[in-house]
């Protein structure tokens, strides 16, 4: 049976996600950063390119969703686009012990990360280490840069499109931005790029 505590726990935390949807809503920056970040990515894979993400943690797992509902599909039916994560546990493995965690997307990006290409890296804080080395190496390649993560980023000559929740608390509630924000972007990337154009793209 469940008790009162456990309602007021629950309640309580719808309440809290609700509460940084609404300021999400209202945050013009983060709005319009979405907007050109779907733009963005949907230019990329246009022209070619593809879309490179990575994420540490609960944003390792944003990241493979980003990327695979892309590869696969969300809504409707329609062409695969070029969208890979960083997930593969033997480089990731292999370099975490030859040359250190921190080094683990960064080494990937420079293999196989090309000019015109988009990294798109998920940090709660923006202060991971290895992510921050993955969008170095991402400006070498001539990359654009989108980083997923929250009001607590301010180096924002990192990136070329900051999207950040308006929070500075536990990261489970920026992550459940994220995931939003996620689906998002695949909507408008697939508006911007879908060949079928008799299919709706309802909210």
């Amino acid at each position: 049976m469940t008790s009162n505590s456990q309602y007021q726990t629950i309640a309580a935390a719808l309440s809290a996600s609700s509460s940084l949807l609404a300021a999400c809503q209202k945050d013009q920056r983060l709005l319009a950063g979405i907007a050109d970040a779907g733009a963005c990515c949907a230019n990329a894979l246009k022209k070619g390119h593809k879309l490179i993400s990575c994420g540490n943690g609960g944003s390792h797992c944003d990241a493979m969703h980003f990327a695979e509902e892309l590869t696969g599909r969300f809504r409707a039916n329609r062409q695969p686009y070029a969208a890979l994560s960083i997930s593969d546990s033997a480089h990731i493995s292999c370099v975490g012990n030859d040359y250190g965690f921190e080094d683990i997307y960064a080494r990937y990006i420079e293999a196989l990360g090309q000019t015109g290409d988009v990294l798109v890296a998920f940090s709660t804080s923006g202060q991971s280490p290895n992510i921050r080395k993955a969008l170095q190496a991402a400006n070498a390649k001539g990359m654009q840069r989108i980083l997923l993560t929250s009001t607590q980023f301010q180096q924002l000559s990192l990136v070329d499109i900051a999207l950040c929740i308006p929070h500075k608390g536990y990261a489970d509630r920026i992550q459940e931005m994220h995931i939003k924000l996620v689906h998002i972007l695949i909507q408008l990337i697939e508006s911007a790029i879908s060949q079928d154009t008799n299919k709706p793209n309802d909210p």
